[in-house]
Parts: C-alpha cells; structure tokens; sequence
C-alpha cells in the first residue's frame, strides 16, 4: 500500500501555549497507524523549509489521525498557522511499533513533556490491561492530555519539575520512589518510555541497577525519514543503527548513552 500520500487538515489548534492538537484526513486509504509509527509531512508547499518533519501517532478517529506537536522551529511555526482544508504531503505510517507485553507482564508507562504523544497511543491501545503511568512536565501548564488518559481508566503518576502538580521532579523521580514502594515491580512489569534524552539516560541507570526490561521511542532529527541520508543514527550494542527504519524504538538496554 502507498505510503506517499495528501491529507486534508480536519483541525489544527492550540491546547496550551506551544503545543498544538492537529488531526488529518488521508485523501487515499493508507495503512492503519500502530503505536511508535510516525509520520513526515511538509509544512508548507513552498521550498523553505525543503525537508519534512517528522511526527509521532497520537491517537486515530476512524481514518484521521491525530498528531501532538510542540512549537520547537521554522518547520512546526509554518505548521501551526496552516488552516482547515489545507493540503499537506505526508509520507507514511513509517518506523517500527512498541512491541505488546507478554501475556504475564503488566506495563509501566513512563512520558516526559511532549513524549506523552506516542505513549498516549500506546495507553489507548492496551487500555483494557492494567496500567501504571508516570508522566512528569515542566510545570502544570505544560501537563497534556491528562484527562483523556484518565478517561482510559488510568490514574497517572504526575510530577513536575517545579512542584506545581503532583510530585516535584522527574516522571523518573516518581518512578524511583514507586519502586521503592513497590520492589515487587521489578520483575513483573515492562517500560515503555518517551521522552527528552536525559530522561532516557536516567531510565537506562535505573534499569541497569534493577534489571528492568522495556522499550523506548526515540525523538530524533530526520532528513528522509526512510534509512537514505542516515541522519538519524544512534549508537548501539549492536552498532549505529537508523532511528527512522531499525527504530524510532528500541530496547532500553540496547542504547548506548556516552
């Protein structure tokens, strides 16, 4: 199935300062969206800027697809003013999926500021499995779409760095603190996790130290978004690998940080 497609913008509005709910309409049947898939799409007609952006699944209604996105550029500033009815070009679902857990595990849902995008996704689709969430922001302005996760049946673990809704810290902060409560946790649950790079890198301690298993999705600078420039590649245990094709997720432990 084709996966260069046009998209109808059904809605593309602001949530809270900097951060935008967009929702498009394929215009040609496109296959089914997963949880960690993504999406290019070009901003503008124009040549400037030339490259597309990449874009995480939020949630699906039906065809359209939701994207959340945060104002971080040229590319996502020209995205924010397109209107109702605007065309964009887009290419995919692309990228890998968040492997389901095992019929045994129970799963641990781990979000740091706009990363709560994919990990939305991925609650929505195991909704009916029991669920822990943590999900930390800067401060409580910047929290997302906390009551559709409620909506799921999900009570999330908020924290943010300023103290200003549920704990103060790190949605890591909050996880260490559950474990220690918890140590049980360790080994009957699996992560999934997205969000900025130095919450990775203190989830990779974390896990290390306790054994724990899961999965991230990385948020990555991309060119093509189909494996050519190589302008996604991460270090591996298993050597450079291309975010946008091996990825965007990976087993925790198969990151290398330094």
């Amino acid at each position: 199935m084709n996966r260069l497609f046009r998209a109808s913008i059904v809605e593309n509005r602001q949530i809270i300062p900097d951060h935008f709910l967009l929702t498009l309409r394929p215009l040609i049947k496109i296959p089914t969206p997963k949880p960690g898939n993504f999406f290019m799409l070009s901003v503008d007609h124009g040549m400037d800027p030339l490259l597309k952006r990449p874009f995480s699944i939020h949630r699906l209604f039906g065809d359209d697809v939701q994207i959340l996105y945060r104002l971080a550029g040229k590319g996502t500033h020209i995205l924010s003013g397109r209107n109702k009815g605007d065309i964009l070009d887009a290419v995919g679902p692309l990228g890998n999926k968040f492997p389901p857990p095992g019929s045994g595990d129970k799963t641990i849902l781990i979000a740091g500021g706009i990363g709560i995008a994919p990990i939305f996704a991925l609650a929505e689709k195991l909704k009916n499995k029991e669920i822990l969430l943590f999900y930390g922001a800067k401060t409580k302005e910047e929290l997302l779409c906390t009551d559709q996760i409620k909506s799921l049946g999900i009570d999330p673990v908020i924290s943010t760095d300023d103290g200003s809704c549920g704990q103060k810290g790190t949605a890591i902060d909050a996880l260490i603190k559950h474990l220690i409560r918890h140590p049980s946790l360790v080994t009957s649950h699996r992560l999934y996790a997205c969000g900025p790079r130095p919450m990775f890198k203190s989830l990779s301690l974390l896990a290390k130290k306790h054994n724990l298993k899961g999965y991230i999705a990385l948020e990555q600078h991309m060119a093509c978004g189909i494996g050519t420039c190589l302008g996604c590649v991460i270090n591996t245990v298993d050597g450079y690998k291309r975010v946008c094709r091996e990825g965007p997720v990976f087993p925790l432990e198969k990151i290398l940080w330094e």
